[in-house]
């Protein structure tokens, strides 16, 4: 059947509903429309055009065989007409007709249609304030943005980045890469607030600051000094130097085409749409940044923006849009990112996620090497695995450090997608070589430690709450279980020594009325010793959930003991 397919926006959810459509349907009439002249190109890869690493910005909008995404592939390649520098200002749905402004020719034009597929995506998040208008004061979205970025990326001046999200640490990254004193503004308590637990955004945290990159969390921005340009940032921690700043506080949909023409926006702000992508007009779809979707999890209506869940929804949308069937069930907001050469991800829910939902939840927190730990090149990572106490059902992954941490959440996606419980997902049958992994890979032994809490072997404790102990009125024994030798790299302060070989014969000296928390390297001497001391009739012992590979503090450094 013969459609007229209009698409509005043509980057990553548009230009594959477009193509989409057209494949499904081959006779239908589809045209693509986009503000901008610059069309399909790839937001995702700008910090890597900043860095360099990507040397030319016609990377971002070619095809892998190196083609160029313009009007003419569209029209040649793809059968689809794409209309650029045309603004849509209105929707009539009565009369099914847009109404757009030809930017280039200063005049209004409409174009009617029998399907139309909303993709306008997203826009920075930005509030107002002062010296907003300076020229050193850019955002992070378009092509255009990323060339002026890199023109100002100059080696030795400072940086500052407003936003420590997905984003601005991309970016961070990039203008150090080139050079510039970086730092990060971010006004949680924490970096990747939303994607990362505590545990883990410290450790990445640490991780910048080694690199050179300054860190300043809970910090808010209350403007910046300057007139023609700006030269300082104005926070509640103090002046921050600013040759150049980036805005970077997250995204928002753009929903005010949608909104204005009498389409429903959902509970997260963005646009509300079924698994079939349909808006509430049935013969309007929507798709991309600019769509609530739902969590796979939860059931929960969630604003998610990623280029992958955008191509994913596109294809639903351009699919029903030309007549087909076809479902998209949610997502599980999984998210990855690299920096300098430290890697953090997470897929489902993290624990504070969990907790404000109301779960009662048991997790883990397990470092080890993502290969066979004597293969050359073998690198510690930690994962922080979330399950429902209850059931057993896993919720989701964290894993951060300089090793392989994709294939970890990969794996988890899927185990939780089809509702994997702690005991499917220790038996999953993982690709096993020294090269790759241990016999027992890092999820695996994580769901294995997971399996003994929830069965109640397993007594831990993490990191941020064995902190919080030290640093108050709370009266227990930190009992370090590592060998005198591993001791010397560093210590918590306050901890006991005991060795692991010699806890047996030492445990009439340990007080049987006092808490004990065992800590070790990585925690699995330290699980071993909480089981001696359990068996031995000690009632309050737990030990400290991943170790000091997972402590994201400072250690002291003693003398030979």
């Amino acid at each position: 059947m013969p459609y007229r397919i209009v698409v509005i926006g043509a980057n990553a959810a548009g230009a594959k509903a477009a193509s989409k459509a057209k494949r499904v349907n081959p006779a239908a009439e589809v045209t693509l429309v986009d503000r901008s002249t610059v069309i399909s190109f790839s937001s995702c890869g700008i910090p890597y055009y900043v860095s360099d690493t990507i040397p030319s910005l016609k990377e971002l909008v070619s095809t892998a065989d190196g083609v160029v995404r313009d009007t003419s592939y569209f029209r040649n390649d793809k059968g689809v007409t794409a209309i650029t520098g045309a603004e849509a200002i209105g929707i009539d749905r009565a009369a099914k007709r847009v109404s757009l402004f030809d930017r280039n020719r200063a005049r209004p034009f409409t174009l009617p249609y029998d399907r139309l597929v909303l993709a306008m995506g997203s826009s920075p998040a930005i509030a107002s304030l002062s010296s907003m208008g300076c020229p050193n004061i850019l955002a992070v979205k378009s092509v255009e943005d990323g060339v002026a970025i890199k023109e100002r990326a100059i080696p030795g001046k400072a940086a500052c980045i407003m936003g420590g999200g997905l984003a601005g640490l991309e970016i961070a990254e990039a203008l150090s890469l080139k050079g510039m004193r970086v730092t990060i503004l971010e006004k949680h308590h924490h970096l990747l607030d939303g994607i990362l637990d505590v545990e883990l955004a410290r450790l990445l945290e640490r991780h910048l600051e080694e690199t050179g990159v300054t860190v300043l969390t809970s910090c808010r921005v209350a403007g910046f000094d300057g007139t023609t340009r700006v030269e300082r940032a104005m926070t509640n921690l103090g002046e921050v130097p600013a040759d150049l700043v980036i805005l970077a506080p997250g995204v928002t949909p753009n929903v005010t085409l949608a909104e204005e023409a009498g389409l429903t926006i959902g509970e997260t702000g963005a646009i509300a749409v079924n698994e079939r992508m349909e808006t509430s007009d049935p013969d309007i779809f929507a798709c991309g940044d600019c769509t609530e979707t739902v969590h796979l999890v939860t059931g929960r209506k969630v604003y998610v923006p990623r280029g992958s869940t955008a191509g994913k929804q596109a294809r639903v949308a351009g699919i029903n849009a030309a007549g087909g069937s076809a479902l998209f069930p949610g997502t599980l907001g999984t998210t990855i990112i690299r920096l300098f050469d430290f890697n953090a991800g997470k897929t489902g829910l993290s624990e504070a996620d969990a907790g404000e939902l109301g779960y009662a939840v048991e997790s883990v927190l397990v470092p080890a090497s993502d290969r066979t730990h004597f293969f050359p090149g073998a690198t510690p990572i930690t994962l922080k695995l979330v399950a429902e106490r209850d059931t057993g059902r896993i919720l989701g992954l964290q894993a951060v450090g300089c090793g392989a941490v994709d294939k970890r959440i990969d794996a988890a996606a899927a185990a939780i997608t089809f509702g994997a419980d702690a005991g499917r997902l220790s038996q999953l049958d993982l690709a096993y070589a020294p090269p790759f992994a241990a016999a027992t890979d890092n999820l695996l032994l994580a769901a294995n430690v997971l399996n003994d809490k929830l069965a109640g072997h397993a007594r831990g404790m993490s990191p941020v709450r064995v902190r919080e102990k030290l640093n108050g009125d709370e009266t227990f024994i930190l009992l370090d279980v590592r060998s005198p030798v591993e001791r010397l790299e560093g210590v918590i302060g306050g901890s006991t020594p005991l060795p692991l070989s010699k806890l047996r014969e030492n445990l009439e000296s340990l007080p049987r009325d006092r808490e004990i928390i065992t800590v070790c390297r990585s925690g699995l001497r330290a699980y071993e010793a909480q089981s001696i001391l359990a068996a031995a009739g000690f009632a309050n012992v737990s030990f400290m959930d991943g170790g000091l590979l997972a402590w994201p503090y400072g250690l002291e450094h003693p003398a030979a003991e």
